[in-house]
Parts: structure tokens; C-alpha cells; sequence
């Protein structure tokens, strides 16, 4: 996070197995809890803006392929994505 960004204190609740897990990855990384938080979240925001950004870019190669095959390949691809799998 860059140092002239804003911050905003904020309590989270973690299970006891997410909490292990972050407290040991602060340790190999010499950093904070917080930080190592804060790097998580923002690492889980940047995967899902990239997860909608290929769904986008999937439906509009949809809506623009007249190749029967593609068009099932495409389907497919976002079934997957929406659906999991």
C-alpha cells in the first residue's frame, strides 16, 4: 500500500486456523499481522477484479464469435468461472 494512501483502522475476526496461518507467514516475512492482513485482502481484491475482467472479456468474445465450436468453448470457460468447477 502506498504511504500517501489513507488508512482506515478495521477490527476482523478470524478462526483460530486463519489466524495461525497469518501470524505464521508475518513471521517468514519479518512483517506485521496487520500487515500481513492488509496484503491478503488487497492481493484477494486484485484476483477477483481479474477474475470479472476475464468474465467481461469472455462474454463479449461470446457475443462477437459466429464459430459454433468457440461459442461452446466460451460457454464452458463461464460455466466454470460461474460456477466453479
Amino acid at each position: 500500500m502506498p504511504s500517501s494512501a489513507k488508512t482506515l483502522r478495521q477490527s476482523v475476526t478470524l478462526s483460530t486456523g486463519v489466524a495461525r496461518r497469518v501470524r505464521a507467514l508475518a513471521r517468514v516475512k519479518r512483517a506485521s499481522t496487520s500487515r500481513v492482513i492488509a496484503e491478503l485482502v488487497e492481493s484477494g481484491l486484485q484476483a477477483q477484479d481479474a477474475e470479472r475482467d476475464r468474465f467481461l472479456q469472455l462474454a463479449d468474445r461470446l457475443a462477437r464469435s459466429s464459430d459454433r465450436a468457440e461459442q461452446e468453448q466460451i460457454k464452458e470457460e463461464l460455466a466454470r468461472l460461474t460456477f466453479g468447477g
